[in-house]
This record gives C-alpha cells, structure tokens and sequence, in this order.
C-alpha cells in the first residue's frame, strides 16, 4: 500500500488525498509530496510553485482561476480548518458548473488536488487558518479571473452557520465582484 490514499469527488480529475501519518508518543510524521507515490495514484502534474497564506475566522477567499495560464493546484491547511470549494470550468466536462467541497483542516490532514480549469476558493471555518498549495505554473497577476461565491447555478453549500452568517463574511473587494457562472459563458 502506498502513503496516499485517493477519494474520488464525481468530478473527472479533482480528488481528495489522505496522506498516511505515522504518529507515536512524540507526535506524528507524514509525506506531504512524493512525486513517485502520486503518480501511483493517477496525479503527474509537475509543481512549480508554493504558497501560502493566513486567514481569520469568516473570511472567503475565491473563487480564482486563471485565464490563460491554467493552474493545477494540491492544497491543504496546516493551522485551523477551512471549506474548501472548486467548481468545473471545463466547458466540454460532463460536470461543467458542479462542484465539490471538502473540509480541509490541520486535525484531518486531507489535501484538495485540483485540475487546470477549475475555479477554487476556501471560508475560514477556524479562529485562524494557514493555507498552503503547490501550483503547476506561475502566478501571472494580470490574468485572473474570478465566479462569485454565491453563484445561483453552481449554489455552493457553505457552511455559514459555522462562522455566524453571511453577513459575517469577509471579502476582498475583488472577490465581491466576479461574474456568474452565466455570466463567463457569454465572454
């Protein structure tokens, strides 16, 4: 048996994967990457790129893509706990608009990969949450793109409760602003 395990979402590509964690008296150690054992599990995308960042409590993050430098993406969260949220862009997939959500925390240590063509983004579930992710290409500032978090058609399920109601949501302004599902059909 391999290190990681794969779960399948219903949606061609995007997967969860549980790491194996060998934990003692002492505490605990895992693989987070290994490039020969995610090839076992059907995931070749070469990264190039790490990052990550810190989030309080209510804050959503998303959801991004890019436009014409499509990234893949492996997440997780080392501090706190997160919702995590990617939604299909890909025109010709069978589950074009469908998304899939998956709590992401430092206590469950799952990770989130995520095809090219997918939108993403993440609400803080925890006081505070340190996110990081490998992408498969650069960051190019002048080419993202964006869906609203509430798009009516996709309808993401976002656990509100949890951090006390949309009304308690913490955008960028950006993120306030990104067309609909409908809306990135008709560009």
């Amino acid at each position: 048996m391999g290190k990681f395990c794969k779960q399948e979402t219903g949606i061609e590509g995007l997967v969860v994967v549980q790491p194996t964690v060998f934990g003692d008296t002492r505490g605990y150690f895992m693989e987070t990457y290994n490039q020969r054992e995610f090839a076992e599990i059907g995931i070749t995308t070469q990264f190039v790129q790490d990052n990550q960042s810190c989030s309080k409590k209510a804050v959503l993050r998303g959801l991004h893509f890019q436009l014409n430098y499509p990234q893949s993406k492996l997440v997780r969260v080392v501090t706190g706990a997160v919702y995590d949220v990617a939604v299909d862009l890909r025109k010709n997939s069978p589950t074009f608009g469908k998304y899939y959500g998956v709590i992401l925390s430092a206590e469950n240590k799952k990770q989130f990969f995520i095809p090219q063509n997918f939108a993403h983004g993440f609400l803080v579930l925890s006081e505070v949450a340190e996110f990081v992710y490998k992408c498969d290409d650069f960051y190019h500032p002048n080419d993202e793109g964006g869906l609203i978090w509430n798009d009516p058609t996709v309808a993401i399920s976002w656990p509100l409760q949890t951090v006390g109601g949309k009304e308690n949501l913490i955008f960028s302004e950006k993120d306030q602003k990104w067309p609909t599902l409908e809306e990135l059909v008709k560009k």
